[in-house]
């Protein structure tokens, strides 16, 4: 139980620390409005999987995946600064679409309720 919550402690610092770095430290304009829905750090803190969302087409998703690894290696040396940790994980970029299709399928809701009255 307890390596479950230093996990999950080491999540939630990555994923502040990072939400701040991507917000102002790294330039790259591909990178403008992503949010940062959960970290997954692995048992021996080796990798850490990073969940994002962006708006835009599936071309402009592509492009801000392309800036987000670019920016890995720059973020994993300013997490290793941030972060009070010995082993500072890897970071691999996940785009998240739970949230598309959450709205998808309010959207489908939406219609089967309204063309149901």
């Amino acid at each position: 139980m307890a390596n479950f919550s230093r996990n999950e402690r080491i999540a939630q610092q990555i994923q502040r620390e990072l939400a701040d770095l991507l917000r102002t430290e790294v330039k790259d304009p591909r990178i403008g409005m992503v949010t940062i829905t959960d970290v997954e750090v692995s048992r021996d803190h080796a990798h850490a999987r990073v969940y994002y969302t962006a708006m835009g087409d599936e071309k402009e998703r592509a492009e801000i995946a392309k800036g987000l690894n670019r920016a890995s290696g720059f973020v994993h040396s300013q997490l290793f600064h941030r972060l009070q940790l010995r082993v500072v994980p890897q970071i691999h970029f996940e785009y998240d679409s739970s949230i598309e299709r959450g709205m998808h399928l309010s959207d489908l809701i939406d219609k089967a309720v309204g063309g149901g009255s």
